[in-house]
C-alpha cells in the first residue's frame, strides 16, 4: 500500500490526520505532500488549523485533515 493509499484509507474511515500522528499511526513523515498529491487527483480534503503545545509548552498551530 502507497503512502497515498494509507492516507486515503484512514481519512475515508471518518479518522482525524495531523502531521503530528501522521508518522507514528502510518508511517508517512511527508503528509502535507501527500495531501497535495491527494487533492490534486480531485480528492476532497478538508483543512482546519489547530493550536496545539509542543514538547518546550509553547502554542503552535498544525493542519488537521478530515474528509
Amino acid at each position: 500500500m502507497t503512502q497515498q493509499e494509507r492516507i486515503l484509507e484512514y481519512l475515508k474511515s471518518g479518522k482525524i490526520l495531523t502531521r503530528l500522528n501522521s508518522w507514528s499511526v502510518l508511517g508517512v513523515i511527508e503528509s502535507p505532500a501527500r495531501i497535495s498529491e491527494l487533492r490534486a487527483k480531485g480528492y476532497i480534503i478538508n483543512t482546519t488549523m489547530i493550536t496545539v503545545k509542543n514538547r518546550f509548552g509553547e502554542a503552535v498551530r498544525v493542519a488537521q485533515w478530515t474528509m
